[in-house]
């Protein structure tokens, strides 16, 4: 609970709330692959699924079902927003035009990427404190534990459905169309 209020306090000096006062993830910026600063806001009204990726990971094949979902919904108000790190055994070592370049080459990725970030700890980015915050991994717990984690998140900017990285984007489809209303 302490967690939540200092986030909101945080964001309250950072950011614009929702006319209830609310923080949704339309409230965060973060910088694309490109190294351009982008509001989420960006975003509003769409489907989206954040998941933190890695080139040399054992579920990097994910990207390929990722792609696929992006593919078939994109067109209907479905975005996926990729954040690579490098805290999980050193598993996207590379620097931001590698992996734009790794993603694109390897597995056609067409889907919105975004600069390296900490997803946990001291450095972690505030959409990821947000995220955790919102919707927590098995017993509750807070930290990410693997690269490829997924946030679900509605049209409204609210976080509806946290899967770990075991959980394969084609698992998430029905998920995805329900809150596309499909």
């Amino acid at each position: 609970m302490l967690y939540k209020i200092l986030l909101i306090l945080s964001l309250m000096f950072t950011s614009s709330f929702t006319k209830d006062n609310t923080v949704s993830i339309y409230d965060f910026k973060a910088k694309n692959i490109d190294g351009e600063e982008i509001s989420l806001e960006k975003y509003k009204g769409k489907v989206l699924l954040v998941v933190n990726v890695a080139s040399k990971c054992g579920f990097t094949k994910q990207y390929e079902g990722l792609e696929n979902l992006y593919k078939k919904y994109k067109d209907n108000g479905f975005m996926i927003l990729g954040f690579p790190s490098n805290q999980f055994s050193n598993q996207e070592p590379g620097t931001n035009e590698e992996i734009k370049e790794f993603c694109s080459l390897t597995y056609g990725v067409d889907f919105d990427m975004f600069e390296k970030v900490d997803v946990n700890g001291k450095n972690e980015i505030p959409l990821y404190t947000y995220l955790k915050s919102e919707a927590g991994g098995v017993l509750g717990t807070k930290s990410i534990k693997w690269n490829f984690t997924k946030f679900l998140v509605d049209p409204y900017g609210k976080v509806v459905e946290r899967f770990g990285s075991i959980t394969e984007p084609k698992e998430i489809e029905k998920d995805i169309r329900r809150l596309l209303g499909l």
